[in-house]
């Protein structure tokens, strides 16, 4: 059984790009969007973002839409790989549903096998799941409530890893916003957003979050990170620390309330 660690250099990612779905939007709360996202520009910026990507060595799968899903460009949430397997979650957002069992079928597909599941009347997102071996950080959110975590807690110690779950913040949507793995004994991390001994155990680049996924990034491994183009205050903290940074814009994106690591579903790390 292969162990997975969230700040291990990315081998491969599942991508979704946008054509038909993501600008498909009736009711902006039911989906929790901001805005309806411009079609011409959020291919552009989906594309250069896939392009970075891949031209960074790491293999970029990539899926059509779910139909009647905008939200499923955000592979991130649908699933939780570990490496050779992989968890199927129940989306918290009911309009979400059904994109665990697509990207179910995807990854089965791809050889990986179900670990676990989470069932009714649990929830759980895939952005709420930080696996960094031998932990597995579980955000407590609107989207992954407690019998989701208590599901999730049992799946995670029959595998061999300690979970710890961490108080997502009112304003927060996921975990994924406040913290994101650079390295494996490295977090970035939101300023005021986590208990004293959370974190205690890795090196921590505390930032001020302006916004909901400010500490939301990519780690490509070898110090690349990949960053939104406006999300100076984790550029710069980074750019100080010796981290190479390739900043894109995915302004269409946060209209649908993602960051960049919500775009894409890693599957293999090292």
């Amino acid at each position: 059984m292969k162990y997975f660690h969230s700040g291990g250099r990315l081998k491969r990612v599942i991508m979704c790009p946008p054509e038909k779905e993501y600008f498909n939007v009736e009711n902006l709360k039911e989906h929790n969007f901001q805005d309806i996202p411009n079609k011409e520009r959020a291919i552009a910026q989906h594309t250069e973002l896939r392009k970075l990507i891949g031209n960074s060595g790491v293999e970029v799968i990539t899926v059509k839409e779910l139909p009647g899903h905008p939200n499923s460009v955000f592979t991130m949430d649908t699933a939780v790989s570990l490496g050779d397997s992989y968890i199927k979650l129940r989306m918290g957002l009911p309009t979400r549903r059904g994109e665990d069992e697509w990207m179910g079928k995807i990854l089965e597909n791809l050889g990986l096998e179900k670990a676990g599941e989470i069932t009714k009347p649990g929830t759980a997102e895939g952005g709420d799941i930080i696996v960094a071996y031998p932990y597995a950080f579980v955000g407590n959110s609107k989207r992954t409530n407690k019998e989701g975590l208590n599901q999730l807690s049992r799946i995670f110690e029959k595998m061999g890893y300690e979970m710890r779950i961490i108080d997502v913040l009112p304003h927060y949507l996921h975990l994924g916003g406040m913290m994101t793995f650079i390295g494996k004994d490295r977090v970035i991390a939101c300023k005021n957003a986590f208990s004293e001994n959370t974190l205690k155990d890795f090196e921590v680049l505390w930032i001020n979050c302006h916004d909901v996924v400010t500490a939301n990034v990519i780690y490509l491994g070898n110090n690349k990170v990949i960053c939104r183009m406006r999300n100076y205050a984790a550029r710069k903290i980074l750019e100080q620390r010796g981290f190479k940074v390739y900043p894109v814009d995915l302004s269409e994106f946060t209209k649908g309330s993602g960051g960049p690591s919500c775009l894409t579903l890693p599957l293999d790390r090292e």
